[in-house]
């Protein structure tokens, strides 16, 4: 049957496969207008929609079927599915550190249950000795679930629970804590914690995956391995990013918390310090190898400074050519108390936009410049466009990242919006968010195709 119509469906996926013949779980052979798949017809996540068909191919990988592209079907074997690792006592022992895992969504690891293809996801100590038996070599592992929410949704009453969680276990002596974390606004938590979290006696390390596990290139297991490793062992007591350094499985890169960005959609080395150097390397092999000496160092304290103060009313704005008024002076109108701006070059925009930061000045909002350029400091005056916008009360906010920028705003504001007090804590550094100065190998682009590019690297990844 070809060119079925979806009209009188109230859900052709699962019309189509009653139809065919065809249960959840599944092993089928689909023949279709693209072409034949094999694999594992999966249940429907809610995030699918009810138009496809979901298979688990043989490679790991998931695809979406149209139902109304499938002409036949054959089902060659059925799977049972099992939802949950079998538990076994995460064995403890005096002689190792204490590690608290907090959970903020998703899964922190989980197994592939090759005979049904589906993901099991693990989160009590007894799932992830299950999961990761080498966990139980590092640490005595405590779990617990924060929220199970996507990364994307993760907002200021997620960042002062973590906070207080954070707080109240470093308090109670465990040797480090690590947050799973969904990759995509990791950096962000990561920054906003460094606020919230000063003077640490232990590492916070904030750990997630690209690539789940029920895929053949997962990077899951050895960056939870890597993270616990740091928590409990490593000597640097700040919140930091672990995860990958190169795309392969070599080691992982401890990156600062106010430093690092996510900079690729789905490399496993994703993760980049941007405008400095990462902390450390971490291995299961080799331990830590520091590449600074310049940071906070682990105590047998369990004191802190928590402060978890956040004004919601701040906005970034990513400046672009022929940007109008409007967009400035509508967050001034809706009460917006601080902006950060993503400026072009060293910290411009265009003159159509001066009247509304006047508006900004005039109403008290605070406006601070970063670049779009990411890499590099603010300096606005070198040019006359630059000079006239700090007259209109635009603050140069040094070299931190525009969303670094963005949180330290918001948490400034949290405490005061007196404009020179506020001014002295945004351009106080305070987690290493703004330096003195960038290294020459803190700015590092592969160019491909250049010729000294090309023999760095067949040099060096061989």
């Amino acid at each position: 049957m070809t060119g079925l119509s979806f009209k009188g469906y109230r859900d052709p996926a699962l019309s189509r496969l009653k139809e065919l013949g065809i249960s959840v779980w599944a092993d089928v052979v689909l023949k279709t207008t693209h072409g034949t798949f094999e694999g594992i017809v999966l249940p429907r996540s809610e995030t699918e929609d009810e138009f496809h068909i979901v298979l688990k191919l043989k490679s790991g990988y998931n695809v979406g079927v149209r139902a109304d592209s499938v002409t036949e079907a054959r089902q060659v074997g059925h799977k049972e599915a099992i939802y949950k690792i079998p538990e076994s006592e995460f064995p403890t022992d005096p002689s190792r550190p204490d590690v608290s895992l907090f959970g903020t969504g998703g899964t922190i690891a989980s197994r592939l249950d090759y005979r049904t293809g589906a993901v099991i996801p693990a989160f009590t100590p007894g799932e992830l000795y299950g999961a990761v038996p080498e966990l139980a070599d590092i640490c005595n592992l405590k779990t617990e679930k924060l929220f199970g929410v996507f990364s994307e949704n993760m907002g200021p009453e997620q960042y002062v629970v973590t906070a207080k969680a954070v707080a109240a276990e470093i308090e109670k002596g465990v040797k480090g804590i690590v947050i799973g974390h969904g990759t995509d606004t990791l950096h962000h938590t990561a920054s906003i914690l460094s606020f919230m979290l000063q003077d640490l006696p232990v590492p916070v390390v904030l750990v997630g995956s690209q690539r789940s596990s029920d895929r053949p290139s997962s990077d899951a297991a050895l960056n939870l391995r890597n993270a616990v490793k740091t928590a409990a062992e490593c000597d640097i007591a700040e919140v930091m990013v672990c995860m990958f350094g190169p795309t392969s499985d070599q080691y992982a890169l401890l990156h600062r918390g106010t430093r690092v960005r996510k900079m690729h959609s789905s490399y496993r080395s994703t993760f980049r310090t941007i405008g400095d150097i990462p902390l450390a390397m971490v291995s299961q092999e080799n331990g830590f190898h520091h590449l600074r000496d310049d940071y906070n160092r682990r105590r047998d304290d369990t004191r802190l400074k928590l402060n978890t103060a956040f004004e919601e009313k701040v906005s970034i704005v990513y400046y672009y050519p022929n940007m109008k008024p409007d967009i400035i002076e509508a967050l001034v109108d809706n009460g917006y108390k601080g902006i950060v701006i993503a400026g072009t070059g060293l910290g411009h925009v265009n003159k159509p936009l001066y009247p509304a930061l006047a508006k900004c000045r005039d109403a008290g909002v605070a406006v601070y410049m970063t670049v779009q350029t990411l890499w590099g400091y603010v300096h606005m005056r070198v040019y006359e466009t630059g000079r006239d916008m700090i007259k209109l009360g635009v603050v140069e906010a040094e070299n931190m990242l525009p969303e670094v920028a963005y949180m330290k705003l918001c948490w400034v504001l949290g405490q005061t919006t007196e404009p020179g007090e506020v001014r002295e804590l945004m351009l106080n550094p305070i987690a290493g968010e703004i330096t003195d100065r960038e290294p020459p190998n803190g700015y590092l682009v592969y160019q491909g195709g250049v010729p000294e590019v090309e023999e760095f690297i067949s040099r060096t990844l061989r």
